[in-house]
């Protein structure tokens, strides 16, 4: 319906504008032709004919839309603040106000062109022009990321602050137009409110980019599992809270020894808790307040390495991927959890942190060794030895292996056929894990796949919510019905990715909640220009901040090797030395242009 209302909008104002031309001599016709009628309009105003262009762009159109309307206010003669506001915030129906308006006569700009109001000249004017095109440059172009979590380490690194290349994959139209410039999904200094409306909807449209998604490409993406969230938790899909939720019931009647039940049991009891905004979640007493849906463009951006691409064949085998049954080689960096059995207390013992999570009290042998003090534990104990789980590469592993009193490191994996209730597709037909999951045929467009009761969890959120719109698929005697339709088969409409991170055993990916759809692709991380230690993860040297700046990055918090790097297969390298160059070219050539100028005057005169 708003979609509808908009265009009623726009073809009011067009209509206004027809009125505006024939005041100011220009044939009306041409103020029903998109484009065209702003690039005439800009040129009435004695304004930059490429403003017409930035009517394109959806979202930005709409506040420059705003700054037309300001202007034509002023142009004919209408400059009082309630006219401003009135043509700033609503345009659409200001231009037919100002057509029917008998007192309203073309006088231009000329006046303003020393412009009376100093606000508006210095802060107003700069402050809406950086916001339209910073607001281009992000949505199309360029957009600056934070990595807020550890799925990517050490490729990738929690603090690293990045910009994502839109124009890898091509950039998307925002799908909600009407929301707050460079918020997300939340408004700025708030955790429930919601920075977008969705009184006018865009279908899917990408433009051209520069090439397609590859095996091993680290992919910036909107988390398809994000389609539904609790506004009290907006960090986890209601899915995986549901899911959560439902195994902590569970496990309390088995404590209790009550008769344990089935797992759509426990999952219809979580659901009717979580479906009551008086209710808490149980693990932080913050209450659920309610459970909303997203649209794609808002949901949560993740970062992760695309392992599987359409059309392939996915497995994991003792943590090795393998693709199409060839096995592929691991990152350089990639972590995984080790079992480090010790004569003695070597990482000290298991200690709750100031945010509550549990970690080991030798933290300066942690942070020497940059294993992050929040994905560490104790395994076991017994009377001579102590078992620690650690995470950490391979490489950080062979050092461990040398420390005085270590017996042992061996990497922890899964065994075969165990289920985690944590892993795709949380079916019991599929006992799958993180080490040992698949095989599993990843959809590609055009791809015709058979589909049964049996392997229809793999493809459900596919079907129904992601491919082709909101679909009812259900089974139902031995049948699957898609919008009630016996089907058998089904051909896919776009492409999909699996994506996991380099931190095998910590991370929240593909193994976790399924396939990306292509749609939900945003774009490819190309440059990190800053990086940083945070406190929860390596709490001696990521402390402080002043003392930092005089120390190198193993006893600091600032990772200088990190600044200013391109990104590569997740491997950074560095651009410091040309940049700095670079920059006392630019300086160098701008003070000697200044100086050339400053002759040629002294000449003059």
């Amino acid at each position: 319906m708003g979609n509808y209302i908009f265009l009623a909008l726009v073809l009011s104002s067009f209509f206004g504008l027809s009125k505006l031309f024939l005041k100011s001599g220009i044939d009306s016709w041409k103020a029903f032709v998109p484009i065209y009628n702003f690039y005439l309009l800009a040129k009435l105003l004695n304004k930059p004919s490429w403003w017409c262009l930035i009517m394109i762009v959806p979202g930005v159109n709409i506040i420059m839309y705003g700054v037309y309307g300001f202007n034509v206010a002023r142009a004919f003669n209408k400059p009082s603040n309630q006219d401003l506001l009135f043509a700033s915030i609503l345009p659409y129906l200001f231009f037919v106000k100002l057509g029917y308006d008998d007192t309203a006569k073309f006088v231009g700009l000329n006046k303003f062109e020393i412009e009376p109001s100093k606000l508006i000249k210095n802060w107003v004017d700069p402050i809406i022009f950086a916001v339209i095109a910073a607001s281009i440059i992000r949505g199309y172009f360029i957009e600056a990321f934070t990595i807020p979590t550890s799925s990517l380490e050490k490729s990738l690194m929690v603090g690293d602050f990045l910009f994502v290349n839109k124009f890898a994959y091509g950039p998307k139209i925002p799908q909600t137009p009407l929301s707050f410039p460079f918020a997300h999904h939340t408004l700025p200094f708030s955790e429930t409110k919601k920075s977008y409306l969705e009184w006018i909807k865009l279908p899917y449209f990408r433009l051209p980019g520069f090439g397609s998604v590859k095996n091993n490409d680290i992919v910036v993406f909107n988390y398809p599992d994000g389609d539904t969230v609790a506004i009290g938790d907006q960090n986890s899909s209601y899915y995986e809270l549901t899911r959560q939720l439902s195994y902590l019931i569970k496990r309390e009647d088995l404590n209790n020894s009550q008769v344990s039940k089935s797992d759509d049991f426990y999952y219809g009891k979580a659901w009717e808790y979580m479906n009551n905004s008086k209710n808490v979640f149980p693990w932080s007493n913050k209450p659920i307040v309610e459970i909303v849906a997203r649209p794609p463009d808002k949901r949560e951006h993740y970062v992760k390495r695309c392992v599987g691409i359409a059309g392939d064949k996915f497995e994991v085998r003792n943590s090795d991927i393998y693709i199409n049954d060839v096995l592929q080689a691991m990152p350089k960096k990639a972590q995984h959890y080790f079992l480090v059995k010790c004569s003695s207390r070597v990482f000290g013992e298991e200690s709750n942190s100031s945010n509550g999570r549990i970690s080991l009290t030798n933290s300066a042998l942690l942070d020497k060794l940059d294993i992050y003090a929040s994905e560490v534990s104790v395994e076991a104990i017994s009377k001579d030895t102590i078992v620690y789980k650690l995470n950490m590469p391979a490489d950080v592993a062979a050092d461990v292996k040398k420390i005085p009193d270590v017996i042992s490191v061996i990497r922890k994996a899964e065994q075969k056929g165990f289920k985690e209730f944590t892993v795709f597709p949380h079916n019991n037909s599929y006992a799958w894990n993180n080490d040992f999951f698949g095989p599993l045929i990843i959809p590609k467009a055009g791809m015709t796949l058979p589909i049964d009761t049996h392997n229809l969890c793999l493809y459900k959120k596919i079907l129904d919510t992601y491919d082709d719109g909101i679909h009812q698929v259900i089974s139902q005697n031995g049948q699957v019905l898609y919008d009630q339709k016996p089907i058998s088969s089904y051909t896919f409409k776009q492409d999909y990715y699996f994506m996991m991170g380099d931190n095998r055993h910590n991370s929240a990916d593909s193994r976790s909640w399924g396939m990306v759809p292509y749609d939900h692709i945003v774009g490819s991380p190309f440059f990190v220009w800053f990086s940083m230690k945070y406190s929860e993860n390596n709490p001696v040297s990521g402390k402080s901040v002043i003392s930092s700046l005089f120390k190198n990055s193993k006893d600091g918090k600032f990772r200088w090797e990190r600044f200013l790097c391109y990104v590569d297969d997740g491997n950074l390298h560095s651009i410091k030395i040309p940049f700095i160059l670079s920059v006392l070219g630019i300086w160098g050539i701008n003070k000697w242009n200044n100086r050339r100028k400053l002759k040629l005057k002294n000449k003059s005169t």
